[in-house]
């Protein structure tokens, strides 16, 4: 029914956010919520893409990753790096880390049935089979969309850094997805759906990492990671287009360069910069940073954010401005090109 997670004032102080997004975490995410049927069909068609090119191996993957209920902790650890890194890293799992993790990860009265497979988990070639697989998926259902999941975590991200510097990690609690988690202090209370069993989980001053996290549809407890446990919540839980238009299977690359033609001027080029610098910031920052009037810095990130080399989203009566992947590829492009 619920999953209550005790703070102390130690937790308190060591509860942050996610720098950037996980990849296995996201992926695990996305596997879910491609299997889950009782989500909206605006959806529809990226399931129907995306399950139109999954391999074998990808299938075997899913197979682990079911939409709800026990899916093995290791398969999507919260921690960073690149896809290719964190699945070499489950592939090197010890398998005494594996019979662990079946043996204590499923309370005994779990409704929840587990893979018929899970037994060659400690067999090395099924696992390198496992990882192929996750490979697959990973190549199917994220990396074509990788840019934008970044946008909108470093866009969700920016919110969450204003909420701590407004009201402290309380407002972030209480604010980051009050839809589906619940800041009743010093407890945050998470409802489990599909689930009778009520949870408790003292973090006992080692704090809590929240990870925004785009495709995810509610929030997923992982109370064994390390160092610290963690929650990842759906980001942007009030604009959920943006959210789901980032997994809006892709139609061929237009030819309008204009809007990003715009942008070669020295000006723009120098807020686009400030704004990389400075992710999350206002504009009346984004002024300060630049020199330029408030309204002239508002005008500039209109036509960046038109050309799509920012981000803009509201906090209460502000807006925050971080930059796109495009746009940090941009300058770190034409900073290649300087260099060399």
């Amino acid at each position: 029914m619920v999953f209550r997670i005790h703070f102390t004032a130690e937790d308190l102080a060591r509860t942050r956010v996610a720098d950037a997004p996980m990849p296995l975490v996201e992926l695990k995410a996305a596997a879910r919520t491609l299997q889950d049927r009782s989500q909206p069909a605006r959806l529809s068609s990226w399931r129907r893409h995306s399950l139109a090119q999954l391999s074998a191996g990808a299938r075997l993957a899913l197979d682990f990753i079911p939409s709800a209920g026990w899916s093995p902790t290791f398969l999507g650890a919260p921690k960073a790096g690149s896809p290719e890194e964190l699945i070499e890293q489950v592939r090197a799992t010890p398998t005494g880390q594996i019979r662990t993790a079946l043996t204590t990860i499923l309370p005994q009265n779990s409704p929840f049935t587990v893979p018929p497979l899970t037994r060659h988990l400690t067999d090395s070639a099924f696992l390198g089979d496992l990882c192929d697989g996750l490979s697959a998926l990973y190549e199917v259902l994220l990396a074509p969309y990788w840019p934008e999941i970044v946008d909108a975590f470093i866009t969700d991200r920016s919110v969450r850094m204003r909420q701590v510097l407004h009201g402290g990690v309380e407002q972030l609690l209480s604010q980051a997805n009050p839809q589906s988690m619940r800041w009743n202090a010093p407890v945050l209370e998470i409802p489990t759906p599909r689930d009778d069993n009520e949870y408790d989980l003292h973090l006992e001053g080692r704090g809590l990492l929240l990870m925004p996290s785009v495709m995810l549809l509610r929030p997923a407890i992982h109370y064994d990671a390390e160092p610290q446990p963690a929650v990842t919540y759906p980001a942007s839980y009030d604009q959920p287009l943006r959210r789901l238009t980032a997994f809006t299977p892709k139609a061929a690359p237009t030819r309008d360069t204009a809007p990003v033609a715009a942008l070669l001027g020295h000006t723009r080029a120098a807020v686009l910069t400030a704004i990389a610098e400075h992710p999350g910031c206002s504009t009346k920052e984004l002024a300060a940073f630049t020199g330029l009037a408030s309204s002239s810095a508002s005008e500039h990130a209109a036509i960046l954010r038109k050309a799509g080399l920012i981000t803009t989203t509201r906090h209460r009566n502000t807006a925050l401005h971080s930059p796109s992947q495009l746009g940090l590829n941009l300058l770190n492009h034409t900073s290649d090109r300087l260099l060399g």
